[in-house]
């Protein structure tokens, strides 16, 4: 079918629906209500007729109407909420004529409301024998409906979705949603992820927070900010790219421990794995140091992992990945030598900026030696990573934030986490040292001036912050979407964002 005769083909079922509403308009009855009075789910009605009994209890439920067979004097349909579906039998002699013809006018689609006792018809099935129904609300757009079919060895129906392009379901999210219970599915873990882990902190001690989005200075990360005007004090301000610097004046406030659960947005690429807008944990704690994080990082995500996904053990693609602590622990160059035969250490600035060009890098020129080696270390390593493992002590250059490690100052206290080869968190000992601060900063400015637009700025107030003193503090930072992503099964991060950053269509 071209793409006209399909467009002439939609347009013409839309006017049929358009009709189907001015004739219920005018036989007095209105398609969009304000209200109806639902006693019962699909599911609770399901589960209120013993498996003893034949006939129930009355129950209102309200859904969308998804299926319809239409049987001469009698008809049978499908309502379906969040909870699941339930039958719906119609009967001429119950509903009377003019009642029973205004099933005429319904589209599968519509939501309705149906009232009436429960019964178990001859092949077993739970349905509401219908007394009086409502319409609640017309559809006017057929929504992609998908076909449906029978497990026959559990009987288990699955209904999958019309849409077949990508792009238009992530676009159109709520017919998506409307049309593939597993998509709802999905943002229902997500809704329980996001509550275990409030759970976990609350139970430690931490306080819930929040932090401005809008910032005169952008920090807390490596990475390019969106820029925004406030006009009435005709000042620049940045979307925060990160919640940390904030937060690190709350513990310098005497806030010992604080988390915050929010968006941050970063003026960059997407792909699979990157969304310029995403959702990030942060929490801090006054006398911790990066071990302790590692430690809390442990038994943090094994119990929200087994609260969300009933065990420790989830699928991704085609691996299985354990979050039942202990996590495997490699320092940044233990692990460059191990998966990638490669003694950084012993490479000269120059050496390392040739490996990287080979990697087909185009800004090599103007990064640092610290990037040049995460370069290497996120082509080379990060994606043989599938286990949970932590990889720690950065190289200070590109760890403004983090303190020196203990015997080796040209390191730092640092980890990141790496889940199915792509970074899940970073953690840092925090630096609480203020003279150190703003020479790190300093040398982050002088990386600006080469070219590297991802480098930090100087924050004056975060540094005079850290002059009335911050005691040693373990900070934590993860993101939400990429772990949705693997507790789900899910391919890309806008499976996992209800609306995802797209290009106008």
């Amino acid at each position: 079918m071209t793409e006209t005769r399909k467009t002439t083909e939609w347009n013409r079922v839309e006017r049929d629906r358009l009709a189907k509403l001015e004739a219920l308009r005018e036989r007095g009855v209105p398609p969009y209500a304000y209200r109806f009075d639902r006693t019962h789910s699909a599911r609770e009605a399901i589960e209120g007729l013993p498996a003893n009994q034949e006939e129930g209890d009355q129950v209102r439920v309200a859904g969308r109407l998804i299926a319809f067979r239409r049987m001469g004097k009698s008809s049978f349909a499908h309502v379906a909420d969040r909870s699941g579906r339930i039958q719906a039998y119609f009967q001429l002699n119950v509903l009377g004529a003019e009642g029973y013809e205004l099933l005429d006018l319904f589209d599968l689609g519509d939501w309705v409301g149906v009232e009436g006792n429960l019964f178990r018809t001859r092949t077993g099935e739970i349905t509401i024998r219908v007394e009086h129904f409502e319409l609640l609300a017309k559809t006017v757009r057929p929504l992609p409906l998908g076909k449906e079919e029978l497990d026959p060895e559990t009987g288990e129906r699955r209904v999958y979705s019309g849409f077949s392009d990508r792009e238009a379901r992530y676009r159109q999210r709520y017919a998506d949603l409307a049309v593939s219970p597993e998509v709802r599915q999905v943002f229902e873990v997500r809704a329980r992820v996001v509550r275990a882990i409030r759970r976990f902190l609350d139970e430690r001690g931490f306080l819930e927070v929040e932090t401005p989005v809008l910032q005169p200075v952008y920090g807390g990360a490596a990475a390019r900010p969106f820029v925004t005007h406030h006009n009435t004090l005709d000042l620049p301000l940045y979307l925060r790219i990160a919640d940390e610097l904030y937060l690190k004046r709350l513990i310098v406030g005497g806030f010992e421990r604080v988390y915050e659960i929010g968006k941050d947005f970063r003026n960059e690429g997407m792909d699979r794995f990157h969304n310029p807008e995403f959702t990030m944990l942060e929490f801090y704690a006054a006398f911790f140091d990066y071990e302790d994080v590692m430690a809390m990082t442990e038994d943090l995500l094994e119990a929200v992992v087994t609260d969300a996904s009933g065990g420790t053990v989830v699928e991704f693609g085609d691996a299985k990945i354990d979050f039942q602590r202990p996590f495997r622990r490699l320092t940044m160059y233990d692990a460059l030598e191990t998966f990638a035969d490669l003694d950084v250490s012993s490479l000269s600035d120059d050496e390392l900026r040739q490996r990287v060009r080979g990697l087909g890098v185009a800004d090599a020129e103007m990064l640092g030696r610290g990037r040049l080696i995460d370069e290497l270390f996120g082509e080379l390593v990060e994606p043989k990573l599938t286990q949970p493992t932590f990889i720690t002590d950065y190289p200070r250059e590109m760890s403004p934030l983090a303190k020196p490690k203990r015997g080796d100052p040209e390191l730092t206290e640092r980890f990141e986490l790496i889940v199915a080869g792509k970074e899940l968190a970073n953690a840092y000992s925090e630096l609480n040292d203020p003279f150190d601060q703003r020479e790190r900063f300093q040398s982050q400015i002088a990386l600006k001036e080469l070219g590297d637009e991802e480098a930090h700025e100087l924050d004056e107030d975060f540094v005079r912050a850290l002059e009335y003193g911050m005691p040693p503090t373990g900070g934590f930072g993860m993101g939400i979407d990429r772990l949705v992503m693997v507790l789900t099964n899910q391919p890309s991060i806008r499976d996992v964002i209800l609306f995802p950053a797209m290009r106008p269509e």
